[in-house]
C-alpha cells in the first residue's frame, strides 16, 4: 500500500510540475521537480526537465550543470542513450514554444540542443528558421553550424522538401549576398530540384538580388543554380543574359541571349531575345558592324510585331516589349524615325494592358475622371516619384536636388522606391546605399516596395497622389508598366533617359534647347518647357584624385583629351572624329574610360586609331574607380572632354562642367544628342559647341592648341558657379514647382 501511494504521489507530482511549466511558473516547477528527484533518484527525466526549467529561468550554466552530473555517472552506452532523451525533452518543448510562436524561447533551447548535438540538422535547420524570425540571422550560421557540409554529406537526409524550399528562400531573402547562401542553396538542390516550382523561387530571388542591391555577380550564381533543373528555360536565360551583361561577360550573356532567341516561339519574345543580344554586343564597346546587323534584325522583328497587332499579351511579355527600341537613339539621330518605333512599341503594350489588367485600370481612371470636389481650403500637392534609380546612380544623384529644396508647406513629397523592399531585413552583410537612405529620410513618405507592379500601382492609388513623376522611363520595365496602369490623374516623365511614349504619360519635362521646336510633331506627351533648363544641381562632391599624368606615362607639357562613357555610346564616327582631332594636334594624347568590356574597346580605338594615322602609343584606357567622387577628381588631368554622339554625355557632362573642364559635343535632333548643348548653354559656354561635324573637329583641333582659350572657358565654368541656371537648383525646383501647380490646374478646368 505505501509503494502505491508513493508512486501516485509521484505522478500527481510531475503533473502538477509540467503543469507548472506550461504555466511559466517556472519557480514552482523547479521545487516539484527536486522532489520528484529526492523521490526517484533514479529517473533521468526529472534531471532533463529540472534542467529545462532552470534553462526557462535564464540559468543556462546550472542547467547544463545539472544535466551533466547525471550524464557523467553513464557508461558510453548509457550517455548516448541518455543524451537521446534530453534531446528529446528539449525538442519537445521547443517545437511547442514554436507553436505558440514564442520563438525567442525556442531559440535557447534549440541552441542548447545544437550544444548536444552538433550535427543535428533536424535541429540546426529550424534554428535558421528562428534565426530569420528574431532578424539576427547574418549568413555566417550557415558556415559556422556546419549546415553546408551536413547537406552534402547527408544526401539521404529525410528532409520534406516543400519545407527546405521555403528555408531557403528565406535565407536567400535575409543574406542575400552572403557568399554561403549561394552554397546552402547548392547543397540544398538535390533535396527540392524535383518540385515543380523550385526554379522560379530560385530565379525570382536572383531578381530580388538585383532589385534590391544591384549585385549582378551574385545574382547570376543563384540563376546558374537553375541551369542544372532546366537549361532552356526562356525566362532562366533572359535573366542570366542580362546579368552576365551587367557583370561586363559579354560573351557568356551573348551566348544566352542567343539560346532564348532560338527556342522563343512568338515575335514578341523574339524580339526581347535579339534586344538582349544586341545589349550585349552594345556593351561591349567594339562590336559595332555585328551590332549593326542585329540592330536590322531588331528593327524588322519589330515591324513584323507592329503588322501582327497581338492583343493577348501577358504582363511579362509587355514589360519585356518596353525596352525593345532602347538601343535606336545610339546608332542614328533621327528622333521622328526613331520616336515612332517607340511610341507604337508604347501603343502595343498600352492595348495589352488595358486587357490584362482592366479591373485595376477602370479603377484607377475613375478617380482620374471624378469630379472636382471643390475645397476653399487649399491643400498641398501630393507629388510622388516612382524610380528604382533613388539611389546611387546618375538619376540619384541629380534628383536629390529638387527633393532637397521642395517647399514643404505647398507640396508632400513621397518617394516609390522599387527594388527597395529586396533585403530590408537581415544581418550586417547586405550592402548599403548611403544616397538611397538619404532619400528615405529627405521625402515626406518613403515607400520601399519590391518588383510588383500591382503593389507598387495600388500604394500610389492609396496615397491619392496628384501628380506621379517617373524617374526611369524605358530604363526599367516595372516602373514602365506602373506608369501604364495611370494610378495617378497626372503623370509626367523627367530626368532619366527620354520619353517612353507610353500614352498614360501627360507631360514630358524639357527645356528651350534639349528638344527642337518640331518634337512635339513626333512625341505623344506633351512637351512642358521650363524657362532655362530641364535640370540643374548645386554641385557635386568632390574627392582626392587618384591619377597622375606620370602614373600613365603622359608629359606634363602635352595636351590631354578625355572620353569618360558606356560602350553603348561609341559609335565609330565620332570615335573617327576624335581620332582625326588627336592627330592634327601634337603632343596630344586620349584617354578613354567607361564601363564596357576592356579588350573590345581597346580593339575598337586601336583599330580606328591605325586607320586614322594615330599611334596606339597615344592611347590610354582607364579602369573605373570605385566611387564617383574620385572619378569627378580625376577630370582634372583633362584639358578637353570629347563628348559622343547621336548619344551625348548627360551626368558626365555635369560632371565635366563642375570641374571646369572644356567640352566639345556634336548637336543633334534628338534628345539624346542635345544634353550637353543644353547644359552648355545654361552654364553659359558656347565655345565647344558643334552643329556639324567639321564644327566638332575644329573645335576639338582648336581647343587642343589654344592653351589661353581652355583656361579662358575653365575660368568662366568657375565663375559660373555662382550665376548659371545649370547650377541653381533652387530656382530650378521653384521652376518645376510652378510646372506642377500649372498642370493641376489644368487638369482641374477640364475635370
Amino acid at each position: 500500500m505505501t509503494a502505491n501511494f508513493s508512486l501516485e504521489n509521484t505522478t500527481n507530482l510531475l503533473q502538477q510540475a509540467y503543469q507548472s511549466l506550461l504555466q511559466g511558473d517556472y519557480y514552482k516547477a523547479a521545487s516539484l521537480y527536486e522532489q520528484a528527484i529526492t523521490a526517484e533518484p533514479e529517473i533521468k527525466s526529472h534531471y532533463w526537465y529540472l534542467g529545462l526549467v532552470l534553462l526557462l529561468q535564464g540559468q543556462a550554466e546550472e542547467a547544463q550543470t545539472t544535466w551533466l552530473m547525471v550524464i557523467m555517472e553513464g557508461d558510453p552506452e548509457q550517455v548516448d542513450e541518455w543524451n537521446i532523451e534530453l534531446i528529446q525533452v528539449l525538442q519537445t518543448e521547443a517545437q511547442r514554444r514554436e507553436e505558440i510562436e514564442d520563438n525567442s524561447t525556442a531559440w535557447v533551447i534549440r541552441q542548447q540542443i545544437r550544444e548536444l548535438q552538433p550535427t543535428g540538422l533536424e535541429n540546426i535547420l529550424p534554428l535558421l528558421y528562428l534565426a530569420i524570425d528574431l532578424e539576427t540571422l547574418t549568413g555566417d550560421e550557415l558556415d559556422d553550424w556546419g549546415v553546408i557540409e551536413l547537406l552534402k554529406a547527408e544526401p539521404s537526409l529525410e528532409v520534406d522538401a516543400e519545407w527546405l524550399l521555403q528555408l531557403l528562400d528565406d535565407v536567400i531573402d535575409n543574406a542575400p549576398l552572403h557568399p554561403a547562401t549561394v552554397e546552402f542553396a547548392e547543397a540544398c538542390l538535390p533535396y527540392i530540384k524535383n518540385l515543380p516550382h523550385v526554379l522560379n523561387v530560385l530565379l525570382f530571388s536572383a531578381i530580388k538580388i538585383v532589385a534590391g542591391t544591384q549585385e549582378y555577380k551574385q545574382a547570376a550564381k543563384f540563376a546558374e543554380l537553375c541551369l542544372q533543373i532546366n537549361d532552356s528555360h526562356p525566362e532562366l536565360l533572359r535573366h542570366l543574359a542580362s546579368f552576365y551583361q551587367n557583370t561586363a561577360n559579354c560573351d557568356k550573356g551573348i551566348e544566352m541571349a542567343q539560346r532564348c532567341y532560338e527556342i522563343c516561339q512568338t515575335t514578341a519574345d523574339k524580339a526581347f531575345a535579339n534586344h538582349l543580344i544586341l545589349r550585349g554586343l552594345m556593351y561591349t564597346g567594339g562590336r559595332w558592324e555585328e551590332s549593326c546587323l542585329v540592330m536590322q534584325q531588331q528593327k524588322s522583328l519589330l515591324e513584323a510585331l507592329f503588322a501582327q497587332k497581338p492583343t493577348q499579351l501577358y504582363s511579362a511579355e509587355v514589360m519585356r516589349l518596353y525596352c525593345c527600341t532602347y538601343f535606336f537613339p545610339y546608332f542614328q539621330d533621327k528622333p521622328q524615325e526613331n520616336r515612332q518605333l517607340i511610341n507604337q512599341i508604347a501603343e502595343i503594350c498600352q492595348t495589352n494592358v488595358n486587357i490584362y489588367a482592366q479591373e485595376n485600370v477602370e479603377k484607377y481612371r475613375q478617380r482620374s475622371q471624378a469630379p472636382l470636389i471643390k475645397d476653399s481650403s487649399p491643400k498641398p500637392l501630393k507629388i510622388g516619384y516612382v524610380s528604382q534609380s533613388l539611389r546611387r546612380h546618375s538619376v540619384g544623384w541629380l534628383a536629390r536636388w529638387l527633393i532637397q529644396h521642395h517647399n514643404r508647406e505647398e507640396f508632400q513629397i513621397y518617394g516609390y522606391f522599387v527594388g527597395a523592399k529586396s533585403y530590408q531585413v537581415g544581418g550586417s552583410n547586405q550592402s548599403t546605399d548611403t544616397l538611397r537612405e538619404w532619400y528615405f529620410d529627405n521625402v515626406d513618405k518613403a515607400n520601399k516596395l519590391g518588383v510588383d507592379t500591382i503593389e507598387i500601382a495600388e500604394q500610389i492609388y492609396a496615397d491619392e497622389i496628384d501628380i506621379l513623376v517617373d524617374l526611369d522611363s524605358l530604363t526599367l520595365d516595372t516602373t514602365c508598366e506602373v506608369i501604364a496602369f495611370k494610378s495617378a490623374p497626372i503623370q509626367v516623365s523627367w530626368l532619366a533617359w527620354d520619353a517612353s511614349g507610353i500614352p498614360t504619360i501627360d507631360y514630358f519635362i524639357a527645356d528651350p534647347y534639349v528638344l527642337p521646336e518640331s518634337a512635339q510633331d513626333y512625341y505623344t506627351e506633351k512637351i512642358w518647357r521650363l524657362p532655362q533648363t530641364y535640370i540643374a544641381i548645386d554641385g557635386f562632391e568632390v574627392g582626392v584624385p587618384t591619377l597622375r599624368r606620370s602614373d600613365i606615362d603622359i608629359p606634363a607639357d602635352a595636351v590631354v583629351y578625355l572620353s569618360a562613357q558606356s560602350g553603348y555610346k561609341r559609335h565609330p564616327d565620332t570615335a573617327r572624329l576624335q581620332m582625326q582631332i588627336i592627330k592634327a594636334v601634337p603632343n596630344s594624347y586620349f584617354l578613354i574610360k567607361g564601363s564596357s568590356e576592356q579588350e573590345s574597346t581597346q580593339n575598337f580605338f586601336k583599330q580606328i586609331a591605325e586607320e586614322e594615322g594615330v599611334a596606339v602609343e597615344r592611347l590610354r584606357f582607364l579602369p573605373n574607380v570605385p566611387a564617383e567622387s574620385i572619378h569627378r577628381a580625376n577630370l582634372a588631368i583633362a584639358d578637353v572632354v570629347l563628348d559622343t554622339y547621336p548619344y551625348n554625355g548627360a551626368t558626365t557632362t555635369l560632371e565635366t562642367l563642375w570641374m571646369c573642364v572644356p567640352l566639345v559635343t556634336r548637336v543633334g535632333e534628338q534628345f539624346a544628342a542635345r544634353n550637353s548643348y543644353t547644359m552648355m548653354m545654361n552654364a553659359g559656354i558656347t565655345e565647344g559647341i558643334a552643329w556639324t561635324d567639321e564644327e566638332y573637329l575644329e573645335w576639338g583641333i582648336r581647343l587642343g592648341k589654344d592653351e589661353a582659350l581652355r583656361q579662358q572657358i575653365s575660368w568662366k565654368l568657375r565663375q559660373s558657379r555662382q550665376t548659371a541656371p545649370l547650377w541653381n537648383a533652387k530656382q530650378f525646383t521653384c521652376e518645376m514647382e510652378k510646372a506642377y501647380q500649372q498642370m493641376w490646374q489644368r487638369w482641374q478646368r477640364i475635370m
